[in-house]
């Protein structure tokens, strides 16, 4: 019997499965019992019990994940990177609160990066999500403003990004690689033709991990872990302070008489835009059968 390790799960291919194993990849299978079992199956970012053989590994059980993001399957993200701006294409703002909502869910950091500063300071956006209690970074892939801050942020921690088509995601990434790149000599792992098959993967970036996640700006309220509505005013974080202050028990914060959260609202505590949002979400779960909850 070989030396048991346990490691990341970096990505899977065909049946096969690769971790990270000092400074090298090694390639593992799923053990029979892995195999076995119908209703669970290894995901990228996984911590996995291996047992070593040679150069190859054998998976022998997985650790219990702190959370899992169904689509794209990925485990134990420590932080979601929210790439927007106020600049052309400007992001919706409820694209945010809906990404932000599903991370906090699960646990995940939401980090609010708000990237093209050079042509736009997202000073609006800045003033809401501060309010919010959110991590918030001026960025721009151009200047580079942000990067040093950004690869701080990921050093040690497991990460993913996602934003609006044209935000300028793919550009802020080359540009945290960019440095390490010219320090290690490597060939670019994220730049790549829009026609390439790509699947879930983790890759080593500035002291951490972070998962290259294709289609995970594909958010739908619907399938983000059928969270009952009475539990979303847990997910706004500013919300906090108000929360059973209001005149009728179980207040939705649906503009029912004397609520508290309404109130902050328009007292200036809480962004008009956050309960817009909330007041959404909690339509669109309202909605859900109960069978598909």
């Amino acid at each position: 019997m070989g030396q048991t390790i346990e490691a990341v799960i970096l990505r899977g291919i065909g049946g096969f499965y690769y971790i990270a194993y000092q400074g090298q990849e090694v390639e593992c299978r799923a053990g029979g019992r892995l195999r076995l079992r119908r209703d669970f199956r290894p995901a990228v970012g996984d911590v996995a019990q291996v047992e070593l053989r040679g150069e190859e590994g054998l998976i022998t059980d997985i650790l219990p994940r702190r959370n899992f993001l169904v689509r794209p399957p990925v485990a134990n993200i420590d932080q979601l990177f929210i790439v927007a701006s106020e600049a052309d294409p400007v992001t919706d703002l409820y694209l945010i609160d809906k990404v932000s909502v599903i991370a906090l869910r699960q646990n995940i950091q939401p980090i609010l990066v708000l990237n093209k500063w050079d042509l736009k300071e997202s000073l609006v956006f800045e003033q809401i999500y501060r309010g919010a209690a959110f991590p918030v970074v001026r960025a721009s892939a151009q200047t580079g403003l942000g990067v040093e801050e950004l690869r701080q942020m990921i050093d040690g921690k497991v990460s993913a990004f996602t934003g609006n088509s044209g935000i300028g995601k793919s550009s802020l990434l080359n540009r945290l690689e960019d440095k390490e790149r010219m320090e290690t000599g490597s060939i670019s792992r994220i730049s790549r033709g829009r026609h390439t098959t790509r699947r879930v993967e983790l890759f080593s970036l500035c002291g951490g991990y972070l998962a290259d996640t294709p289609g995970f700006s594909s958010f739908e309220i619907t399938r983000m872990d059928r969270i009952p509505k009475e539990e979303l005013e847990q997910y706004f974080p500013e919300f906090a302070p108000y929360l059973g202050q209001c005149r009728f028990s179980g207040c939705a914060h649906c503009k029912e008489p004397d609520c508290a959260v309404d109130q902050a609202c328009r007292e200036g505590a809480i962004a008009p835009s956050r309960l817009e949002s909330y007041r959404k979400l909690y339509g669109e779960l309202a909605l859900l059968k109960e069978w598909e909850k």
